[in-house]
């Protein structure tokens, strides 16, 4: 049986009965590691990544009424051996946090893990608790009040990985994410309530499979993906495809309306915008967005190899736009490592802005480094470097994720940490013009707290 069947089961006969979750005394993110190196880098990539992966989103939603940024990460336990699923907001009236809500203990270290956050038209909060594969159940909590962390039910206990719960105002949930199955497979499933499922169906299992970003605009919903090829899989990762759906995921079609036919097996497909694997390169994907004729663009990083170090680079960030007639790619910056991911926005006049840590930071060739705010005023072809917005002598700090409807005083939160050994991680937020950067308090002496502005 497939797991969101067993998922409509477990809510409707196991459901938990809703409690008041418990605070912690501040904001600690969790720090991972991941692929051993044997050399000075240490590992393929590591750091304090609380904010991490992008292959799951969004992990923050600005609520209008509440004037709130709703948002969630991955906390470190007192022993630092656990992920807590952690679920706060800042408080844009009060320029305040309150301690975080711990949601649950997801017993293990593994940053693929963390959660993802939607809210529905009434105002609940949904937290979707991922698993890196199917050693672990993966949940869905839905908040008891509206725009409240007090206290949340479990709707399911099932398993999915990668997980994109998209919120379509008037519709419902369209859940992107992936299943385990010899590799990794692309399958979406729409929902009218968040608890009651179809089966969910294909989208793209590609060779040993797929990764992607997504993104919405009103009844769009959207998706990048590339593909694993054998033998190395995931550390070959290469070609860029796209997809959306403006009908609840009834049909999908390519960036000039041409329905596709699901599911993609083949690398050779009519979704591909860029054969990357013809030029040896390989794809990281950052953010998915959209212009003001919900156009799609794309941003994302390119380089010669999985492994961290010079020798694989160059580290290429990148932009895809669709035009109306073709996609247009244009290089943007260089970077140093393929994990290195900032997110990208298009503001209402049109111009873009991509934060990201593009300079090299603490740990040269290491996840991460000092965040750059950078913006282009012609749709990507050329770019403006506004301002380093952090000079950090200690640690590295990356995975800066853009909330769904960003507020300028909360436009972009990501973590810290050392990305050569263990270390604690903070996590930070700036606002939109990159004027100051802001630490989540690591230790509260009181219920609500003004977080520090980071000099």
């Amino acid at each position: 049986m497939s797991p969101l069947p067993i998922l409509l089961l477990t809510a409707l006969l196991a459901a938990d009965g809703p409690d008041a979750l418990p605070r912690a005394g501040g904001y600690v993110g969790c720090w991972y590691s991941i692929g051993a190196t044997k050399n000075a880098y240490r590992y393929k990539y590591s750091g304090g990544l609380a904010t991490y992966p992008q292959q799951q989103s969004p992990i923050a939603v600005y609520d209008a009424p509440s004037n709130r940024t709703f948002f969630v990460y991955g906390g470190a336990d007192p022993a630092r051996k656990s992920i807590l699923h952690m679920v706060s907001y800042y408080d844009h009236a009060t320029g305040t946090v309150p301690r975080p809500a711990i949601l649950l203990d997801k017993k293990t270290n593994d940053a693929h893990d963390n959660p993802c956050l939607a809210i529905d038209d009434e105002g609940f909060l949904w937290v979707f608790s991922n698993a890196h594969g199917t050693a672990r159940p993966s949940f869905i909590h839905r908040s008891v009040a509206p725009r409240s962390i007090d206290a949340f039910e479990k709707v399911a206990e099932t398993n999915f990985s990668y997980g994109h719960p998209r919120f379509v105002p008037g519709r419902g949930f369209l859940f992107l994410h992936t299943k385990y199955k010899a590799g990794r497979g692309l399958r979406f499933a729409a929902s009218p309530d968040g608890r009651t499922w179809p089966e969910p169906s294909p989208l793209a299992h590609i060779d040993q499979g797929d990764y992607q970003v997504t993104g919405a605009r009103g009844q769009t919903v959207a998706t990048v993906f590339e593909f694993h090829p054998s033998p190395l899989g995931l550390d070959a990762r290469t070609n860029l495809y796209f997809l959306a759906t403006d009908d609840f995921g009834a049909t999908w079609k390519r960036a000039d309306g041409r329905t596709v036919a699901l599911p993609l097996v083949e690398p050779d497909n009519p979704a591909l915008i860029h054969d990357y694997r013809s030029e040896g390169k390989l794809v990281y994907l950052k953010d998915l967005n959209f212009d003001a004729e919900v156009r799609p663009v794309v941003l994302y990083l390119t380089s010669r190899g999985h492994m961290p170090g010079p020798e694989q680079g160059p580290h290429e960030w990148r932009t895809s736009r669709w035009d109306g007639q073709a996609w247009v790619d244009r290089p943007f910056t260089m970077s140093d490592h393929n994990y290195d991911h900032g997110s990208l926005y298009i503001e209402a006049d049109g111009l873009w802005r991509v934060i990201a840590p593009t300079e090299p930071g603490a740990q040269p060739f290491g996840t991460g480094g000092d965040m750059v705010m950078w913006t282009s005023a012609d749709q990507g072809a050329s770019w403006t470097r506004v301002k380093q917005l952090t000079s950090d002598r200690a640690r590295n700090h990356t995975y800066a994720r853009r909330p769904i409807a960003a507020h300028p005083d909360f436009y972009a939160i990501w973590a810290d940490g050392d990305a050569r050994a263990k270390s604690e991680s903070s996590l930070y937020f700036t606002d939109r013009l990159g004027t100051a950067v802001r630490r989540l308090p690591v230790a509260m002496t009181a219920d609500v707290h003004v977080p520090e502005v980071v000099e």
